[in-house]
């Protein structure tokens, strides 16, 4: 195996079914990403932030997301400004207490989390695309994000630990 090969413990290279790419599986959380998973850092310190967070989140796929379908729905066709709207409505519903976040998520999320409340787990950097991992691990606990644009779709995340 080559140096650019190597994956962190416990990740594989595996090929999607029903695209025929390749993605990376953490064999262990069966958290799935396309990109390949960073090393994790040597010498990391909580002085530079937690290990792992835990967090829910709550996700509307769009027709230009990565894989534009879901539990909810076969063929997603929204586009991304209609997700973002969608996604704000939540946020100010969970903000203003109309709603849980638990409630919405388990109602409206286009992931598979959405039959936890959204819930994902506690999870290591190198797990997530990077893009929601940065919110994530910025993010202080009982804290709600901005709307985070990934490759799956539009998300709203909620810290729990």
């Amino acid at each position: 195996m080559s140096a650019d090969e190597i994956l962190p413990g416990g990740w594989e290279k595996r090929i999607s079914r029903s695209t025929g790419q390749q993605y990376y599986l953490n064999i262990y959380t069966k958290q799935s990403q396309w990109d390949k998973p960073d090393k994790p850092a040597e010498n990391t310190s909580s002085a530079v932030g937690p290990s792992q967070v835990q967090c829910s989140h709550l996700l509307v796929k769009h027709k230009d997301s990565r894989r534009p379908s879901s539990w909810r729905e076969e063929n997603i066709t929204r586009t991304e400004d209609d997700a973002l709207r969608m996604i704000m409505d939540f946020r100010d519903h969970i903000v203003s207490g109309k709603a849980s976040f638990a409630e919405l998520a388990t109602k409206y999320s286009d992931c598979s989390s959405a039959k936890k409340g959204g819930d994902l787990g506690p999870f290591p950097r190198g797990t997530m695309q990077a893009i929601f991992e940065d919110a994530a691990f910025s993010l202080k606990v009982g804290e709600l994000s901005e709307p985070v644009r990934t490759a799956s779709g539009v998300h709203i995340i909620l810290r729990t630990a």
